[in-house]
């Protein structure tokens, strides 16, 4: 009989000669089911997946209540709709959760190979007179995990004994801050949290990772086994409004752990030749008016990125309610600062809340940084010969282009990592998901349903690392910076097409307008129906034109989106309230007997326009869009 403290040594050491041997890490035998009923072959994929967020669930909605802040849709009366009130500051009914899951049983269900759940699924604390509680709040996450359950359980395992095998799909859950009480404040753990969620997420949490979890609310999930892993990082630990931490520098900090966490597992995930996407909730904007995360967390993971560019597959996340991405600049990165050599800028510690004028102040700071952005360049397809270009004009398009590459990190655009942020369920737009499709050329089936392997030695490491700590007192650490990708392989696949690479994605939304209106007191009408319709697939979008989600094809987005003086082709004419794109006006201008100038005529970035407006999911009107972003700074 092996001791319980000896087998993370005895793990702990086969790895270590696997290492020296130069062979990969092989996972541990996996013993069959009890139940032979639940011993499944490969599962077919489908090269999909989803991304959900922000359910906040609140179970005192009352419909036709007042939407007014005061009465957060649970007094009075107004205009609170059957399935939520869009535009609103109030949480998600339960008729609106049962119908998205309706929804997503009835559609996507079969079609899809696992799920990134970001957080936040409880109510906001909005209501003086009926604050939250701790039961509460364990409550509806469990009301979530329940719905999850509802669509993707499995009906064959009834004498299956292992919790995380009860979905037929995997399914990766995350902190939001409103998960925890009071919000935001997230202490190191173990704490009442971490051990309350490792029982909410036992179905989702694999059993060899929960000690960890109970240390620090992270864990990871090999979606696709011994290939493709999705780790599911606690950013409440970066988060700037969290008081109960101090940033990622200092080692006796909890987000300094989990940087360490984060760092091993991308090291196995290299060694084992797998990749890795990266889920949170709180993203890690920076801008100048809005700063999510501890200047130190968000050092230490733009350098993450940066080394492990050929691990990470992409960064996806919530929290904010906007759908939009984000650039990281490699070269913003201060080695000092993240070694703990001089202290970060003191910055305010924002608010939680993110309102329709801040979000519209962030989104214009963005596009003020992109802006800076290159114009892509491409070569002329002149006639070389003997190796030498035709003309000198070809010659200085040739140096531009060569310019442009060395700008932006060569040839794949490495200089620079993105996270995108999904729109939220909560309607305080309209409720909305993203379905990604994936590059699975050569793995078109996977090798189990849910088979999640490494490594409790992690943790033990860890656990190691901070006995050495205790042992050393206040002695000074040297920070070691994790190795870079070999130059003799090629880029990951965030940066060059290859298996696992993101293709597009489909923007899914309600329109609760139309939805609620169909619906009345006293009997639905005939062509009522409760469904999620595309807003755009970039697949086939002529504005955004992005032939798949490569950092090169993001870079040239977001320089498009940069432009204060657009491209002919990205351009939107606007006369009055009149807002029209360049085609438009050039056909309306040939039929026109005479010219006539338009003196207020003003030209407006097309894709700049377009980005605001799914930003806020298109529950914003276009003349309000066009007020309050048409004019700024425009050409």
């Amino acid at each position: 009989m092996i001791l319980p403290w000896l087998l993370p040594l005895l793990l702990w050491a086969a790895a270590a000669r696997c290492l020296s041997e130069q062979k990969p890490l092989q996972p541990p035998p996996i013993s069959p089911p009890s139940n032979p009923k639940n011993l499944e072959g490969p599962r077919k994929l489908h090269g999909r997946f989803l991304h959900i967020t922000d359910f906040h669930l609140d179970r005192f909605y009352s419909r036709f209540s007042s939407t007014d802040s005061d009465d957060a849709c649970h007094w009075g009366e107004g205009d609170a709709g059957i399935f939520g009130a869009e535009r609103s500051d109030c949480d998600s009914p339960i008729t609106l959760i049962n119908a998205t899951f309706q929804w997503i049983n009835d559609n996507i269900k079969d079609s899809i190979d696992f799920v990134v759940w970001t957080g936040d699924s409880a109510r906001h604390d909005n209501d003086e007179l009926i604050p939250r509680t701790e039961e509460q709040v364990i409550g509806l996450n469990e009301m979530m995990v329940h719905k999850f359950v509802e669509v993707f359980g499995k009906d064959d395992n009834i004498n299956d004994t292992d919790p995380t095998n009860d979905f037929t799909i995997p399914i990766v859950p995350n902190f939001g801050n409103n998960d925890i009480l009071p919000h935001n404040i997230f202490t190191p753990g173990p704490n009442r949290w971490t051990k309350a969620f490792s029982h909410v997420w036992r179905k989702f949490i694999p059993e060899e990772q929960r000690h960890g979890f109970e240390r620090g609310g992270w864990f990871f999930v090999e979606v696709i086994p011994n290939k493709l892993a999705v780790l599911s990082l606690n950013t409440l630990y970066f988060f700037n409004s969290n008081t109960a931490v101090n940033g990622c520098a200092s080692k006796s900090e909890p987000g300094y752990e989990h940087f360490e966490w984060l760092r091993i597992q991308l090291q196995f995930f290299r060694q084992r030749g797998m990749k890795a996407i990266l889920e949170g909730h709180v993203p890690p904007a920076r801008t100048a008016g809005k700063q999510s995360w501890d200047e130190t967390c968000w050092q230490k993971y733009n350098l993450w990125l940066q080394q492990y560019r050929d691990v990470i597959v992409g960064g996806l996340y919530g929290h904010m309610n906007i759908e939009h991405f984000m650039l990281h600049d490699s070269r913003e990165i201060d080695m000092q600062l993240i070694a703990g050599e001089v202290e970060p800028a003191k910055l305010p510690r924002k608010s939680n809340g993110i309102s329709i004028q801040s979000t519209a102040e962030y989104l214009s700071q963005l596009r003020y940084g992109w802006s800076a952005l290159p114009t892509r360049v491409e070569p002329e397809n002149t006639k070389v010969r003997n190796g030498v270009w035709s003309d000198m004009k070809s010659e200085r398009r040739k140096s531009k282009h060569q310019r442009y590459l060395g700008q932006i990190g060569g040839k794949w655009g490495e200089r620079y990592s993105a996270t995108l942020v999904a729109a939220s369920v909560v309607p305080n737009y309209f409720p909305a998901m993203r379905i990604f499709e994936y590059n699975i050329t050569g793995i078109q089936e996977s090798t189990s349903n849910m088979v999640t392997h490494l490594n409790e030695t992690t943790s033990n490491e860890l656990q190691e690392l901070k006995r050495r700590k205790d042992h050393r007192g206040s002695r000074k650490h040297k920070f070691v910076r994790p190795h870079p990708p070999s130059k003799s392989q090629p880029p990951g696949p965030a940066y060059s097409p290859q298996t696992f690479s993101w293709l597009s994605y489909t923007q899914y939304f309600a329109n609760l307008t139309t939805i609620n209106a169909a619906f009345t007191p006293v009997r639905k009408s005939k062509k009522a129906e409760f469904i999620y319709e595309v807003e755009y697939d970039t697949k086939n979008d002529t504005i955004y034109r992005l032939p798949d989600l490569t950092m090169r094809s993001y870079i040239e987005l977001a320089a498009r989106i940069g432009k204060y003086k657009p491209k002919k082709d990205d351009t939107l004419h606007a006369t009055g309230n009149n807002i029209e794109d360049e085609a438009s006006a050039m056909n309306k201008k040939k039929h026109r007997k005479k010219k006539k100038k338009h003196k207020h005529r003003k030209v407006i970035n097309k894709v700049w326009f377009t980005f605001v407006n799914r930003a806020y999911v298109g529950a914003k009107d276009e003349e309000d869009l066009h007020d309050q972003f048409g004019s700024m700074n425009e050409g």
